[in-house]
């Protein structure tokens, strides 16, 4: 949640900004993945439904960054990040 706004501060572009989040996400969320299962914290067998609705996700996410306009991104963006406050206040 982080990333994009920072990048945004750095002259990024909004779709850049959301690029770049996610390349960044990707090889973090592949080692901690790798750490998880090697702990045996999370068996392979219990994630894989994650693994396949996440990828799943990033390549609809992907198609769908090319053909949404910056400002409509942002709007969804912005609205996603006060969700996500407000269901951390009352956790």
């Amino acid at each position: 949640m982080l990333v994009v706004p920072l990048l945004k501060k750095q002259d990024f572009e909004q779709k850049d900004a959301h690029r770049n989040a996610i390349a960044v996400i990707l090889p973090i969320s592949v080692i901690s993945a790798i750490i998880y299962i090697y702990r045996g914290s999370v068996k392979i067998s219990d994630a894989f439904p994650y693994m396949i609705t996440g990828l799943l996700g990033a390549f609809l996410g992907t198609k769908i960054l090319e053909k949404i306009s910056p400002k409509i991104l942002k709007a969804v963006f912005s609205g996603f990040m006060i969700y996500a406050g407000i269901r951390l206040l009352f956790k």
